[in-house]
Order: C-alpha cells, then sequence, then structure tokens
C-alpha cells in the first residue's frame, strides 16, 4: 500500500498510522471507475489451465491476476487431496480455537511442512491471520530476549503488514522508512539496540527486498527480520522452499518467514516459518489467531498434503523451470524494470489511474484479465497493469498479451501526440 496515508497525520498512533477516512475519500473514484468499466469483482468459472469463463455465459478469458505462479491451483492431486481430506474426517471445520482442540491431520501437516522447509512451521487460515498474530509478539520484546525492539516497515510492505502499524506502536516505537532504504536502516540500527524490519519477500506489485544485504546488517548488528513471502513460496528454492527461505541456511533466533498456502503453493491458507522451539511455544500459546480462533478446515489440509508430495518431486522443478522460460519471453516482448528477474510479477506504468483503468477494460474485451493498479495499492502517478506470470500460460497466450498491450500503448502515444 502506498505510504501516502501512513506519515504522521495526528497526535496519537491512530492518526500517525492509519486515516482510513482519508483514504476512501481519495480512492473511491478510482474504484468506481474500476467498477464501472466491469473489470473489478468479478465473478467466473476456472477451466483449463489459465482461462476462465466469466460468469452467466459470459466470453472466456485468459486470467493473468490468479497468483498461482506455478499453475497448482488447478492441479487434479491438490483437488483429489481436499475432498478425500473432508470425506475421511466426516467434519470441514471445527468450531474451537487451537489451544483446545485440532484436527490431527493438522498436526501431520505442520510437521510435514515443517519438515519440507527445515523450520518450525505453524499454520494460520490466512497470511493476513499469520501476521494479525506475529507483530504484536515482535513488539513485546518476547521474540528479541525481552528487549522491545524499534520496529521498522518498509514504506512498501503489504497492507496486511501496515495495517498493524497502530497496535504494533502501543507496545514499541514505529518507523517507517523508504523502500529498501538500507542506508537509513543501518543508521537506526547504529542508534538503537534493538531493531526490527519487516518487509516483503517478494513485493506485490514487483521487485524483492535485498535479503542478501539484509543478511549482512543482521550479522553485524542482531537485526530482526520479519519477512511476508507470501508471493515468493514455491517459485524457487529446494523443495519450493521460496525466495526468502532459500536465501537463510537457519532462521535462528533473528528470522520469521510469513508465507502463502495457496498462490505458488497451490493449497489455502497461511504459516509462519519459525527458527526455535522457544518461539513456536510462544505462537501455539499467544498468537491471537492461534489462541482465539480456528484452524485451517480439512479441504484446505487435504489440499496442503497433496501439494507438499508434489514439492518433493521432478514435477515442481519442471514447473518453476516452464515459468522462468515463460518470463523470459514476456521480458523480450516487453521490458519492464523487473526484467531478468525469475519472480513471476510483472508491472506496467502507466501513469494515469483512469488511463490505466481503460487499458484493462480494453484487454478483458480482447480476452485477457489482467489488474489495473491504482492508489492506495500504488502510489499516486504510479497506476498502471499488473500481470502475474504463471507456468501455465502458453507461450502463444504471452504473444497474445503483449501483443495487445503494445498496440493499446501505440494508441496512448498517438492520442497524446
Amino acid at each position: 500500500m502506498s505510504d501516502t496515508f501512513q506519515q504522521s497525520t495526528g497526535r496519537n498512533a491512530q492518526a500517525r498510522f492509519r486515516n482510513t477516512a482519508a483514504m476512501i475519500s481519495a480512492a473511491a473514484p478510482n474504484f468506481e471507475a474500476a467498477h464501472y468499466q466491469g473489470i473489478m469483482a468479478l465473478y467466473a468459472m476456472p477451466l483449463a489451465d489459465r482461462t476462465v469463463q466469466l460468469a452467466h455465459g459470459g466470453p472466456k478469458v485468459v486470467d493473468f491476476v490468479r497468483c498461482s505462479y506455478l499453475g497448482l491451483d488447478n492441479h487434479p492431486d491438490i483437488a483429489a487431496g481436499a475432498a478425500r481430506a473432508v470425506n475421511e474426517a466426516g467434519s470441514l471445520h471445527w468450531s474451537c480455537a487451537r489451544t483446545r482442540l485440532n484436527f490431527g491431520i493438522l498436526g501431520e501437516l505442520e510437521e510435514n511442512l515443517s519438515d519440507l522447509f527445515h523450520a518450525r512451521v505453524v499454520t494460520f487460515t490466512t497470511v493476513l491471520a499469520a501476521n494479525m498474530s506475529a507483530l504484536p509478539l515482535l513488539a513485546s520484546g518476547h521474540l528479541t530476549a525481552g528487549q522491545k525492539p524499534l520496529i521498522v516497515f518498509d514504506r512498501l510492505a503489504h497492507a496486511t503488514l501496515a495495517h498493524h502499524k497502530a497496535t504494533v506502536s502501543g507496545e514499541t516505537s514505529v518507523e517507517t522508512i523508504r523502500h529498501n532504504d538500507l542506508t537509513t536502516l543501518e543508521a537506526l540500527c547504529r542508534t538503537h539496540k534493538t531493531v526490527a524490519y519487516v518487509c516483503d519477500g517478494v513485493y506485490s506489485m514487483g521487485g524483492s527486498a535485498p535479503l542478501a544485504e539484509l543478511r549482512v546488517l543482521q550479522e553485524k548488528y542482531g537485526l530482526f527480520l520479519y519477512i511476508d513471502d507470501a508471493h515468493g513460496i514455491s517459485i524457487v528454492g529446494e523443495n519450493g522452499s521460496g525466495f526468502a527461505r532459500a536465501t537463510f541456511k537457519e532462521l535462528g533466533e533473528r528470522t520469521i518467514v510469513a508465507a502463502s498456502l495457496g498462490k505458488g503453493f497451490g493449497a489455502s491458507g497461511g504459516m509462519l516459518m519459525l527458527g526455535t522451539a522457544a518461539q513456536e511455544l510462544l505462537f501455539r500459546r499467544f498468537a491471537i489467531a492461534h489462541a482465539f480462533s480456528a484452524s485451517l478446515n480439512t479441504a484446505a489440509i487435504g489440499a496442503a498434503e497433496a501439494s507438499a508430495r508434489i514439492h518433493r518431486t521432478e514435477e515442481l522443478v519442471k514447473r518453476q523451470e516452464t515459468l522462468r522460460q515463460n518470463l523470459a519471453l514476456l521480458d523480450q516482448l516487453i521490458p519492464t524494470r523487473d526484467m531478468a528477474s525469475d519472480l513471476p510479477i510483472r508491472t506496467i506504468r502507466l501513469g494515469d489511474e483512469l488511463l490505466s483503468v481503460a487499458a484493462a477494460r480494453q484487454l478483458l474485451q480482447l480476452g485477457f484479465y489482467t489488474s489495473a493498479i491504482f492508489f492506495p495499492t500504488i502510489s499516486r502517478g504510479e497506476a498502471g497493469l499488473r500481470i502475474c506470470l504463471t507456468s501455465s500460460h502458453t507461450q502463444s497466450q504471452i504473444r497474445d498479451i503483449c501483443a495487445a498491450i503494445d498496440a493499446i500503448r501505440a494508441e496512448i502515444r498517438q492520442a497524446e501526440a
């Protein structure tokens, strides 16, 4: 989310870090335009690979919106795993907090994921629930040897992280710094005894955190790293450990990775990868979504078990390679500032919000569904299109959408001339 309304605008923590009324007022025209043009909140039936059919007998379009970067959300083994788990359990959902009662198969899943990713894994219903649970515990000092840290947010940290600034600031000091600004981060490490940095691994609008450089700061100053790698899981690393987890030989006491069991993993839910037994015990007792909410349902558990099996096979490696080949083709046809990256998100800047909405509408009419991105998801003046590429897209589909985007940009240039 843009930092426009994450700056100091009032006298208290809530005003400093949240100004929802002002955000809605500023962003409402963008959403009005997007809904009016019929490019938001669509309903559809998934078909083979990346094709969907819009509701009520609408057209079939190629989807470049979903974040299942390896195409696993359509995998028959994962769908079958979900159905099998529900049938075997005879129940979809247990309505009690996890500190009281858990499905036995959930414990098996967490053991499986812990072995798969060489970490202590605790699952949650969403990554939002994982972040909501983790950040107050980080603010408490119980993850940093009893010393409450200065918590530093990257200004482009996902909304599911930034949303909790006001809550976190009730326990400790909070700062927001420019995106990937390691100079400022190091200066704060020099002047504060304990610092925790909150960032994405792979950013939802493209780009990534400089993890190698952050590791240097961690080794030099004891910097605590909390990394939301929802968009980085499965696409790289041994057994699909992800962009962030693959960077660290051991997580240890000063690194936590949040990740999605949807998106690249192809199932449903979220998880935290923890480095120590003490951290795991703390989260299982005091993480709010663990202590006061329910677990993944049995369909999600069965789907995740099936995906974990795929993650241990050569099929995952082949899907990762196909994704890289598709990215190479896209980058050849439409260069962007994120080109040559193995990360699967590309953004095409058009600048004007209404122009971006119109471009997305025109692409939809041509049979391609992309995301029009605008404030508050990104900063004003940075509007454009987001393309989520997957291993399931064909090279023909990629060539066709690139040709369509080139034609639209040519029309824009001609109109501006």
